[in-house]
């Protein structure tokens, strides 16, 4: 997995080089690109971050590249940046999930707030996708009957119920939703629905 970074994608250098200095003094990597086309080429989906993206570039503009990015399921938080701002295009770039929408020239503090914002988004997006990774790993563990009791607890179903389902005695549903439980490392039913709920993600 990569290390988290900031990509910026912007056709004009001396923009370019002004963002990358201003991130690296702030203690933050990052990565520039000169056309849209050349960040789709080189994205890999492991890539952690966020993408500083301009809006009108020529060839492939911003909008075109967030929805190119959205097709390949890429899920790095975008914040744009433009000198030639609308409320059309700010409206659809955030209506496709953009974190913000910032016109040039750029207060430095409100540009720095919106990468931390991202930052924060894809790390959290990150550590859920990692939970869950994990949970379905411990579900994998689980036997067809253990699998079969972890379906109708979360379902709500109490042992008794479960029981006459399954053909099996309350006692018996007892001593698999205990290994259930202790397979999933779930310490209370509310955290195994949780985890169930993650897993689905």
């Amino acid at each position: 997995m990569t290390e988290p970074c900031v990509y910026i994608v912007d056709d004009d250098e001396a923009v370019r080089d002004s963002l990358a200095l201003l991130l690296n003094f702030r203690g933050l990597r990052s990565r520039t690109f000169a056309s849209a086309e050349a960040f789709l080429a080189a994205w890999q989906p492991d890539w952690r971050g966020c993408l500083l993206l301009d809006l009108r570039m020529a060839g492939m503009d911003g909008l075109a590249l967030q929805q190119a990015l959205a097709e390949r399921a890429c899920e790095l938080p975008i914040v744009f940046l433009t000198g030639h701002g609308d409320i059309a295009h700010a409206r659809a770039a955030l209506k496709r999930g953009a974190v913000d929408f910032l016109e040039k020239p750029y207060a430095e503090q409100a540009l720095l707030d919106a990468i931390g914002e991202a930052l924060t988004r894809d790390r959290a997006r990150h550590e859920a996708a990692t939970r869950a990774s994990q949970v379905r790993a411990r579900m994998a563990r689980l036997s067809e009957r253990e699998r079969q009791v972890l379906e109708l607890v979360v379902a709500g179903k109490p042992n008794r119920d479960i029981a006459a389902l399954l053909d099996i005695s309350p006692r018996t549903v007892e001593v698999f939703k205990a290994r259930m439980m202790e397979k999933m490392q779930a310490r209370s039913l509310p955290e195994l629905v949780r985890m169930h709920l993650e897993a689905q993600d």
